[in-house]
Formats: structure tokens, C-alpha cells, sequence
């Protein structure tokens, strides 16, 4: 347990040495303003443009802002949050690969599966502070401007976008098993949300697929039962433990 945490404290502080925990911070942090702030601004901005949208025919009508614009937003712009995460964190094992560190730590007595627990467990906590903390300002901002209370399944809708992406960190060490550039990776996580993303289209699998749960945004509308996204929510969960379970057994008949 004392490798482990070592380990996970060195993968910490290798975050914040190469910069990538404050830039992914203010990332989310932006987006968390931006959500409600582009709600806000929607009114003046249609204004502004009412003069020459009326030249073109198109008539602007009064238009109320509400809690349900600033999280329309929410959900609009995490897909591009955990864009930024993975592109930014792709390369956690491929970095070791390269400057072959780990077989240093192996040779002290590291072990193989202690060193994609830590990893994998960095991540997780990473994008869980990271994504919370952007859900967190934009509820603080849409309370103080609207009322969340006319929402519907908030907390149901946000929490299946977190375990989506949990699935997209419990990729990257199973992709890095396999490759050892980080571009492979990345496209590696992508190809799996992408063919999820294709599957979607058939009717009959579509709400088995993870990326399924990208379309709990009509919920805080009333709009739908959260029974219809657990087929998804529950092969999505299954599908982080199997990766993991698979990244452990890949590393441990990597050649370093």
C-alpha cells in the first residue's frame, strides 16, 4: 500500500510539474462560467443582432432566460471538456515509455498492476474534481441568477455524464497497454465512443450503448424517464470495470 500511494502522490505531482493540472483547471473552470454566461448574454446578443436579422426576414421576438439555457449549455459543452482531458492526458503512460521510468520503479519493487492502479486512479479522481467543479459553478451562478428548482432529474442527468467519462479514463490505461504513442491512444478512445456513437443509430441497440447517456439533456425538462437510460448507465459501468480488468492483464505481458 506504501508503493501504491508513492506512487500516486508522484503521478500528482507529476500533474501539476507539467502544468497540465492548472490548465485543465481553468478549462473547466471556464466552461462552468461560460455556461451560464452565454445564457445570460442570450438576450442582449439577439438584440444586437434583431436589426440586420430583420433585414434578412427573420422577425426576434422577446425572448426570458431561464435555468434550463445555462445547463442546455452544460451539457453542450462538456463533450469538449472531456475532449480537452483526454487529449491532454492520452500521454500518461507513453511519457514513461518514452524516458523508460517505469522499469526503474519495477526494479525497486513496483509492481506492474500498483502502477496502473495509481494511474488510473489519478485519472479518476482527476476528471471527478475536474468535472464536479465546473457542474459546481455553473449550479452557483444558475441559482443566483434563475431558480434550479424548476428543474427535473438534474443530479441524474449530470451524474450519467461523469460515469461516461469514467469510461473514457478507464481507456487510456487499456489503450496504453496496447500502444505506446499517445496519438494511438487517443485514437483508440475516440474509435470506442465513436463506434458507440454509430451503434446509437440502430434502433434496437441504441439504448444499450454508452453514448446514450450523452441524451440525458432532455430529462431537466421533464422530457422522458431516467428508467430508459439504466440499460446504458449499467453496461457503461460494466465496460469501466472489464477495461480496467483488461488494462491489468495487458500490462502485466507488456514488454518495457
Amino acid at each position: 500500500m506504501r508503493a501504491f500511494l508513492s506512487f500516486f502522490k508522484k503521478e500528482w505531482l507529476e500533474q501539476l510539474r507539467t502544468g497540465k493540472l492548472v490548465m485543465l483547471g481553468a478549462v473547466f473552470v471556464l466552461f462552468g462560467i461560460m455556461n451560464p454566461a452565454i445564457a445570460k448574454l442570450t438576450p442582449w446578443l439577439l438584440e444586437t443582432l434583431s436589426d440586420s436579422l430583420a433585414q434578412s426576414g427573420m422577425t426576434v421576438t422577446a425572448y426570458e432566460v431561464t435555468a434550463f439555457d445555462s445547463w442546455t449549455q452544460f451539457f453542450k459543452n462538456i463533450p469538449m471538456a472531456l475532449i480537452v482531458f483526454v487529449l491532454a492526458e492520452c500521454g500518461i503512460f507513453a511519457k514513461e515509455y518514452s524516458g523508460n521510468t517505469l522499469v526503474l520503479c519495477l526494479t525497486k519493487g513496483l509492481s506492474r498492476r500498483k502502477v496502473v492502479f495509481a494511474k488510473t486512479a489519478t485519472l479518476a479522481v482527476l476528471w471527478s474534481v475536474l468535472y464536479f467543479l465546473c457542474f459546481g459553478i455553473t449550479l452557483l451562478y444558475s441559482a443566483y441568477f434563475w431558480d434550479n428548482s424548476v428543474l427535473h432529474a438534474l443530479g441524474f442527468s449530470v451524474c450519467g455524464w461523469w460515469l461516461l467519462g469514467i469510461l473514457a479514463v478507464m481507456l487510456i490505461p487499456l489503450f496504453s497497454a496496447v500502444f505506446t504513442a499517445n496519438t494511438a491512444v487517443a485514437a483508440g478512445v475516440g474509435c470506442v465512443f465513436g463506434a458507440s456513437y454509430l451503434l446509437g443509430f440502430l434502433p434496437a441497440v441504441k439504448r444499450f450503448v454508452p453514448t446514450f447517456v450523452m441524451k440525458t439533456a432532455p430529462l431537466i425538462y421533464g422530457q422522458g424517464g431516467s428508467e430508459e437510460y439504466f440499460a446504458a448507465l449499467v453496461i457503461t459501468a460494466v465496460l469501466c470495470v472489464v477495461s480496467l480488468i483488461a488494462a491489468v492483464l495487458l500490462f502485466d505481458k507488456k514488454q518495457l
